[in-house]
């Protein structure tokens, strides 16, 4: 198996690279479960943020983050939009989502209570990994929908052509590994 080394916040890390499909693989970039990382990461990230009322992430791998990041700038709440509708679900705000690592569609959706609080206020979207932007463009759709003013795009990692984009913070660049035929 390859290995891609990762330096990010300090911190070395090999990911293995793995094809996702038959054109391309990617550095298996997973932060659940690294406490160490998160916290470096999260501490990293926070002299970069605008000003938020609350933060703003996609189940499931970018809670540890936005949850760090919640408690370092003191903020009592963050939001998670769910990947499926939960039957305590009063009349949710649901969108779909197909990112690079799902590679089919998924629900995102927001509870009403969520979407009450969020009416209103600045939110900033927070996330592990930006790589082709379709998760963030669903998160910034139920905050739209909610009422709320997107005030930023956040990241540990920049995958492949979300690098160049200006419209996002990250600490570093993640490559893609194109698979020749």
């Amino acid at each position: 198996m390859d290995f891609y080394t990762l330096h990010v916040a300090g911190l070395e890390r090999k990911l293995p690279v793995i094809r996702i499909s038959e054109t391309l693989a990617i550095a298996s970039f997973v932060i659940l479960g690294d406490a160490e990382l998160v916290t470096h990461a999260a501490e990293a990230l926070t002299s970069k943020l605008p000003q938020a009322d609350y933060l703003f992430t996609a189940e499931a791998k970018g809670i540890p983050l936005v949850q760090e990041l919640a408690r370092m700038l003191g903020m009592p709440r963050y939001f998670v939009a769910r990947k499926s509708i939960k039957p305590y679900m009063a009349e949710p705000l649901v969108t779909e989502v197909e990112s690079i690592t799902t590679q089919k569609k998924q629900v995102l959706c927001l509870d009403q209570e969520d979407v009450r609080l969020i009416r209103g206020k600045r939110i900033l979207i927070v996330d592990d990994v930006i790589s082709t932007g379709e998760s963030i463009q669903a998160m910034e759709k139920l905050i739209t929908e909610a009422g709320g003013e997107i005030v930023g795009r956040a990241a540990i990692l920049a995958e492949g052509a979300a690098a160049d984009r200006s419209d996002i913070v990250y600490l570093e660049k993640l490559p893609l590994f194109p698979i020749e035929k």
